[in-house]
């Protein structure tokens, strides 16, 4: 067999690979998503058979950010998918009832800030547009950190969460 029709063999058998797979997956899919715009600026997003989710809208620097309540208290957070969890600034942890100076700041991080230290604490609610989970583990963060995060620890315990161009949709 040529060479020519080897790569033609594995091309064809690559794009058959890739049709049998994209069906799969479309065959396995959640229910597809609806988004219905009310009066804007609210959003929500709806799926069949599911309660309506919470939604952030994109600010004007293209970033999401969440107005959330922690422990009952209000928190303003840039959600960040790429924090490994929910992360607070001193001054947020203090506000919550945590006492920065007390903590035990045995991980080493690394933010945009740069490396720092933080500390390992439970919150006991998290909530975002009603979106509320509990028992939430972050890291107050000694350093280096702006602003708090609403990171993986909070967004990867979701049933569902959803960027678009307008809006980060959270479903508890």
């Amino acid at each position: 067999m040529s060479t020519l029709a080897r790569y033609s063999l594995v091309a064809m058998v690559a794009g058959c690979s890739a049709a049998i797979s994209a069906g799969a997956m479309l065959a396995l899919a959640p229910t597809p998503l609806r988004v219905a715009r009310l009066a804007a600026p609210d959003f929500r997003l709806e799926t069949l058979g599911a309660a309506p989710s919470a939604a952030v809208l994109k600010g004007a620097d293209g970033h999401y950010w969440a107005e959330g309540q922690v422990n009952g208290q209000p928190v303003r957070f840039l959600v960040d998918t790429g924090a490994t969890a929910v992360a607070l600034t001193p001054q947020d942890a203090e506000r919550l009832g945590f006492r920065p100076q007390d903590l035990n700041y045995a991980y080493r991080v690394t933010t945009a800030g740069g490396r720092s230290r933080a500390a390992a604490v439970t919150l006991s609610s998290v909530s975002v547009d009603g979106a509320r989970l509990e028992d939430v583990g972050a890291l107050v963060i000694e350093k280096g950190l702006d602003t708090s995060l609403l990171g993986m620890s909070y967004l990867g315990r979701l049933a569902r969460f959803e960027a678009t161009r307008e809006a980060l949709f959270l479903q508890p």
